[in-house]
């Protein structure tokens, strides 16, 4: 019998939950789920709205929220064939905390890059002299 959902717990290092994290907490997915949030697209339509993402990321993300039912690949019997991918009623429900997510993102983006400045800075500093004579060399007794 399949666990319910009351005993998920993706800080169960066994839990399938984290499975799932995996999928949504990448950043490809969270953009997919962002452009598909617009409507049904066709995949040059992705990619170009999508900067930097490879054919293959693409293709494998796609392929991965196809299977996980987030998303809904259709094939229209014409020449040259016609795919469209939309979201499903399960992947609609991603849109906001992702979306969410992603405004985060851009509204923290300064003040995480001067943290990461200011660390960058700290860490090219020469350390103090260690007990070798050394700096940033230090010996434990």
């Amino acid at each position: 019998m399949p666990k319910s959902s009351s005993t998920a717990s993706v800080l169960d290092a066994q839990c399938p939950s984290r499975l799932v994290l995996d999928r949504i907490a990448d950043k490809w997915t969270a953009l997919i789920i962002q452009i598909l949030a617009k409507g049904t697209m066709r995949y040059a339509a992705l990619q170009r709205e999508i900067g930097g993402i490879s054919q293959k990321m693409l293709t494998q993300t796609l392929r991965s929220l196809e299977r996980d039912g987030l998303v809904r690949r259709t094939v229209h019997p014409v020449v040259p064939p016609k795919v469209e991918y939309a979201l499903t009623r399960l992947g609609r429900t991603l849109i906001e905390p992702l979306h969410a997510l992603c405004r985060w993102s851009e509204k923290h983006l300064p003040e995480l890059q001067a943290n990461r400045a200011r660390a960058k800075a700290e860490s090219s500093k020469p350390g103090p002299v260690g007990a070798a004579g050394v700096r940033g060399t230090f010996t434990y007794r």
